[in-house]
């Protein structure tokens, strides 16, 4: 996504929010209502306040979410207006260039993802469950072993 030039400069902006600091509690509830339009609750802390007009004041500079972003977290927020535990789990999917990280009996594991396959201390896998393998001495789920897939109980239980 493109980021917009800002409307304000960089360091403008950043004394701007420097500032928040300075205000009081009635300043910033005052603030928040003039950048979201109605009074903030009273039980929003004095650091919800700054950390949410700070946000606001760069998203207004800079660009928010990406749209695709802003309808995963809409249909999240459907599924827990309505109830229901979220049927449906971001999908966790890791692009080359991403490193997974697992601890498996005290010794902390690094696999970085390549475009095919992946590497595992300078040797390329096929798969993660080749890596899951050679770091256990049997057979996983690769993704389940890195945390990339919920376990069946977890599923099941709606755990996580």
């Amino acid at each position: 996504m493109k980021r917009r030039a800002a409307a304000i400069g960089r360091e403008a902006l950043a004394a701007e929010i420097a500032s928040l600091s300075k205000l009081g509690i009635d300043d910033l509830r005052e603030r928040w209502k003039a950048m979201f339009g109605k009074a903030p609750s009273r039980d929003i802390s004095r650091s919800f306040l700054t950390r949410a007009i700070a946000y606001r004041l760069q998203e207004k500079a800079f660009g928010g979410l990406k749209p695709s972003t802003q309808r995963l977290l809409a249909e999240f927020a459907d599924d827990g207006a309505n109830g229901s535990a979220l049927a449906a789990a971001a999908s966790r999917i890791v692009r080359p260039g991403a490193v997974l990280v697992r601890e498996w009996r005290g010794i902390s594991h690094q696999v970085s993802v390549l475009e095919k396959g992946f590497c595992f201390r300078g040797r390329h896998y096929r798969s993660l469950s080749e890596v899951a393998r050679e770091i256990t001495g049997t057979r996983w789920s690769g993704p389940l072993f890195f945390g990339l897939k919920r376990s069946q109980e977890e599923s099941r239980d709606g755990a996580r």
